[in-house]
């Protein structure tokens, strides 16, 4: 079977493709943010809201997670992403009920996530009854009074699945969760599930906590920096200070990617003169360009190498005192170690030796390490068994639990890893379920729910029918798009709770609602009087956020308000959960926070503190491990060569630069010289050249797999320098090429950064299916 996805109206005929830039930042980040931020939201209101990004007393950015620190902030305490998604959500347009009357959804579906996004701010609740075309208003009564309907219908509570995204508050979460369990089910699939659940599995395996082990500071003190699978000048550029910050200190950088991205080559400030006027800074010392997959590799080649100095000059490389005392399954470790294949490494990783012996020399000068990864890591097969080899090399020399040292998940979403600790999640920990139950008097369900991928293969079979999605945007985010577009449809009900339009509101179920809520930047004025919520970041630090604009429409709910409202209609009057008290001042949902989540001990106190708290990190805090042996876990992995065919090539789906997550911002990504488009392949201008094609050929790609082909018609060639045999090409838009079986071990992560694919010019004719007929199913793309 093949599976195509139709294109879209994302203005390609106009596309430029020229020069990829050699730094990032400077005054083109500081013209694009704030032209971005005028075009969005007018003069005042852009003072008004970037003044208090990211600030104590103001909220916190809608993007990603990367923390702030304790210390003196900078009035303009955002990036130029940040601004862009502050833009989005404090726009002054708007989707109102004629637009909807205007636009039935067959033509929303036509749309592409930019042209949807673009539209504005939802403005109240809409209702597509079964049979119809189009959304029509509704009040919110009747709005809960469906969804109430239609989970009572249900002959399971497992029938229903609760989606997740990151952006939600920790208020909202916790609720969330318990509304879900109260229903009677763990299908909580999470945005978790897609990005950094290989780094939670991996490190609870080896650490016994599923988060990174060091703070902002870490950073700062560290002498060398790993920073792998990550391009922090497009998707956390504010690490680009830290790391500016690092290398003024003295700290050495290596980058490991298989794309040279802009930021790591060369950062200028836009809030330093050296920056504005200057050359900026050389971050990177060393850029080990590794072909897709070859992190393990690389990373048993840099332990071996280790170990063969710790043999030169016993007790000079390896922490034998850590070792002995914190660690378990050193020896076994070692043996397998000692065993690597040099031809096998090189082949995995496209490196030389030479280039690997350098990085090994870095390391030995190096008294703390910090490894950064992020989803350049979690998203291959390999990924669980590469994130727990990136431990054992930390681990070899003490560089855990110290100053300046540890590992870094650097998550993407801003709230994606407080969510996870407010207990979404859907293989949730018996102690959390016991908390839950000591505090709230009832049983809540044991059995482990659905996943996003197990929750799309449910829909598809017709073991689930609703669907209901707290943010985000569920069929641009998920593998498969073909897949997941006629799993979602297969539904009696979807429901979006969401700020703007989205693909998601277009491919919908039998019956479909959106439901309006406030965005981070709104005030939240419940019955209790004005309120705030609380986000932890991408290393551990909780904090409040308050937003200070007007709602966008005066009858938007906050997330809270949602779920309470919906839980009283769904439940009546629940003699376990005060839902109407915990809507009327979130302090109450706080109190229970604290006497269910541990490390949230006087949680309404301490997070009216500026900066708020770090929640305790035991690894890190204590050098203590809480794994099943009570110590560090070193773990053998086996080393597996990933080849493909010939002819074939790796693809990984990547961002551009106006863009964050499935938001699209612009049409251009600056840094790699593409303007005015999205459907670019990147290719090495070798590979092109050995199958025949050239720079601007327009092109399909094609992916292979055991049930059929994939296909994303229309790309223009690019010749890029990424690494022999990979290409990379933007998600949404190749998410169609992702098999929904292809997935990590142990974390069923989808493989978005490992797709086997071939190249062929476009308009050529495609694979047959059964009885010589084109079989294909449409997907977004």
């Amino acid at each position: 079977m093949t599976r195509k996805a139709p294109r879209e109206d994302v203005g390609d005929e106009r596309l430029e493709v020229g020069s990829p830039k050699a730094w990032a930042g400077g005054v083109p980040a500081v013209g694009h943010a704030l032209g971005t931020a005028y075009r969005q939201m007018g003069a005042g209101r852009t003072l008004l809201t970037l003044l208090r990004v990211n600030q104590k007393t103001g909220f916190d950015c809608p993007g990603c997670a990367w923390p702030e620190g304790d210390g003196h902030r900078s009035p303009a305490e955002f990036c130029e992403n940040g601004a862009k998604a502050v833009a989005e959500e404090a726009t002054v347009r708007r989707v109102t009920r004629d637009f909807f009357a205007e636009h039935p959804v067959d033509e929303l579906v036509r749309r592409s996530d930019y042209w949807l996004g673009q539209q504005g701010r939802l403005t109240e609740p809409m209702y597509k009854p079964a049979g119809s075309d189009r959304y029509e208003p509704i009040s919110w009564q009747d709005a809960f009074g469906v969804v109430a309907r239609e989970l009572r219908a249900l002959d399971h509570p497992d029938q229903a699945l609760f989606y997740t995204s990151g952006r939600t508050s920790n208020e909202a979460a916790f609720a969330y969760q318990l509304l879900v369990r109260r229903f009677g089910t763990n299908n909580l699939p999470d945005c978790s599930n897609m990005c950094h659940e290989s780094s939670g599995s991996a490190l609870t395996q080896t650490l016994g906590i599923g988060k990174g082990t060091v703070l902002l500071d870490d950073l700062h003190r560290a002498d060398l920096i790993f920073v792998v699978g990550q391009n922090p000048g497009t998707n956390h550029p504010r690490m680009l200070t830290a790391l500016e910050r690092a290398k003024r200190g003295g700290a050495r950088i290596v980058s490991v990617n298989p794309l040279p991205e802009a930021g790591l080559l060369r950062f200028r400030n836009p809030q330093k003169a050296s920056g504005l006027a200057g050359t900026g800074t050389a971050l990177s010392d060393r850029f080990l360009q590794i072909r897709l997959g070859g992190d393990l590799a690389l990373f048993q080649a840099l332990s071996l190498l280790l170990l063969e100095a710790e043999d030169a000059a016993p007790g000079t490389v390896v922490d034998r005192e850590f070792v002995e005392a914190h660690t378990h399954g050193f020896d076994a470790w070692a043996e397998h170690i000692r065993t690597l294949d040099w031809a096998e490494v090189l082949e995995a990783t496209g490196l030389t030796r030479a280039e690997i012996e350098e990085t090994a020399r870095d390391v030995l000068a190096a008294r703390s390490v910090v490894v950064c990864w992020a989803m350049g890591l979690t998203q291959h097969r390999k990924s669980v068994p590469t994130i727990r080899e990136v431990v054992d090399f930390l681990l070899l020399r003490g560089n855990v639990g110290r100053p300046g040292a540890g590992v870094c998940p650097v998550r993407g979403h801003s709230n994606v890893q407080g969510d996870r600790t407010m207990g979404i999640y859907e293989k949730p920990k018996p102690e959390f379920l016991d908390a839950l139950e000591e505090e709230f008097g009832f049983a809540p369900p044991r059995e482990h729910g659905h996943d996003t991928v197990e929750a799309i293969r449910a829909m598809r079979d017709g073991d689930a029918r609703v669907f209901f999605a707290m943010g985000g945007n569920f069929v641009s985010a998920t593998p498969d798009t073909a897949a997941t577009e006629a799993a979602l449809r297969r539904c009696r009900l979807t429901v979006q709770v969401s700020t703007k339009l989205n693909r998601s509101h277009a491919v919908c179920g039998e019956q479909a609602l959106i439901l309006p809520t406030l965005g981070r930047t709104e005030r939240d004025v419940q019955a209790g009087g004005e309120q705030f919520v609380t986000v932890e970041d991408s290393m551990g630090m909780v904090h409040a956020s308050r937003g200070r604009l007007r709602p966008a429409s005066d009858v938007l709910l906050s997330e809270v308000a949602i779920v309470c409202r919906l839980a009283r209609e769904l439940f009546g009057d629940d003699p376990h959960v005060p839902w109407a008290e915990f809507e009327a001042g979130y302090d109450a949902i706080r109190e229970r926070i604290e006497r269910v989540v541990p490390g949230f001990d006087d949680f309404n106190a301490r997070v009216r503190g500026p900066g708020g708290f770090a929640l305790p990190n035991a690894p890190r805090d204590e050098r203590r491990f809480p794994t099943a042996t009570g110590k560090a876990n070193f773990t053998v992995n086996a080393l597996e060569v990933l080849r493909v065919p010939p002819g074939r090539l790796l693809l990984q789906t990547i961002r551009s630069h106006d863009q964050y997550n499935t938001t699209i911002y612009g049409l251009d990504d600056r840094y790699r010289g593409v303007r005015n488009g999205r459907r670019v392949v990147f290719v090495h201008a070798d590979d092109l050249d050995e199958r025949g094609l050239a720079d601007g050929d327009m092109l399909d790609i094609v992916s292979e797999w055991a049930d059929g082909e994939r296909v994303a018609e229309g790309f223009r060639a690019v010749a890029y320098p990424t690494a022999r045999g990979c290409c990379a090409a933007y998600f949404p838009e190749t998410n169609v090429l992702v098999p929904l079986d292809s997935v990590a071990e142990t974390s069923n992560t989808p493989t978005s950064k490992s797709v086997v694919v071939r190249l062929r010019r476009a308009a050529e004719d495609t694979a047959e299916g059964p009885a010589g007929e084109k079989a294909i199913r449409r997907g977004g793309g």
